[in-house]
């Protein structure tokens, strides 16, 4: 499947932040920004350092509340939830993919990808069943056994990937998930992020610099001192 041509929006917005604020003492990270994420679509939001993506990316994901505007899931706030509520949520809603990966580095590749299955009450031999088809879907099979440090920065990020869907989440949420690695591998980890996700109707929220993997978007959300500034259709 091509990287461009993974929007679909089979439905209407089921993530939706409006007027949000976010404040860090005198400095204004969102200065009141209005985004709406569809079913199954691939967005990338680019803008400079300091200009507020990385937090509106963890405001829309509950890791941050916002001072300020809603944040609505399928048409309830959880901006107001309390914090126990918004990590349920986040584990059984949302996936996450870093810069670095942040495996466990004592757990295997199919003990870190079983782990957002075993925080919600799966049965340990079920989750570790669903952790390795994951990773044999990401081409990883036969590495089941190995400890991050036994990997490759791709391996590696193939494996964060597979954690982040292994719970069918409704949206992924990548934070720079290509920023350490070297182009080609990079270019093999955005299509297997994105075919994965295609495969389960997840919704993918990437923050990065890189314009050439933003390309590789459904759509492109520009942000600059905290408000959006401009935004895209791509292909």
């Amino acid at each position: 499947m091509s990287a461009s041509t993974v929007d679909r929006r089979p439905g209407g917005p089921f993530l939706v932040g409006r007027g949000l604020l976010k404040n860090y003492g005198p400095y204004q990270a969102l200065a009141g920004v209005d985004l709406a994420i569809h079913t199954g679509e691939v967005m990338a939001i680019v803008g400079p350092s300091g200009s507020g993506k990385t937090t509106l990316l963890h405001v829309l994901a509950g890791i941050l509340r916002p001072d300020g505007g809603e944040v609505l899931l399928d048409g309830h706030r959880i901006d107001q939830l309390g914090e126990a509520k918004r990590s349920a949520l986040r584990r059984h809603e949302f996936g996450f993919v870093f810069q670095q990966g942040m495996l466990v580095g004592e757990l295997t590749a199919e003990e870190n990808t079983a782990l957002p299955l075993l925080l919600a009450g799966a049965n340990r031999k079920q989750a570790l069943a669903g952790a390795r088809d994951w990773l044999a879907r990401l081409g990883l099979g036969g590495l089941e056994k190995r400890l991050p440090g036994e990997l490759s920065g791709g391996q590696a990020q193939r494996v964060a990937i597979a954690r982040a869907l292994a719970h069918s989440p409704k949206v992924i949420f990548a934070d720079e998930p290509t920023g350490a690695l070297d182009t080609r591998t990079g270019e093999e980890t955005t299509q297997a992020l994105f075919a994965a996700a295609a495969a389960t109707q997840a919704a993918v929220v990437i923050v990065t610099h890189d314009r050439e993997l933003a390309a590789k978007a459904g759509r492109i959300v520009e942000i600059r001192d905290g408000l959006i500034t401009g935004g895209v259709m791509v292909g």
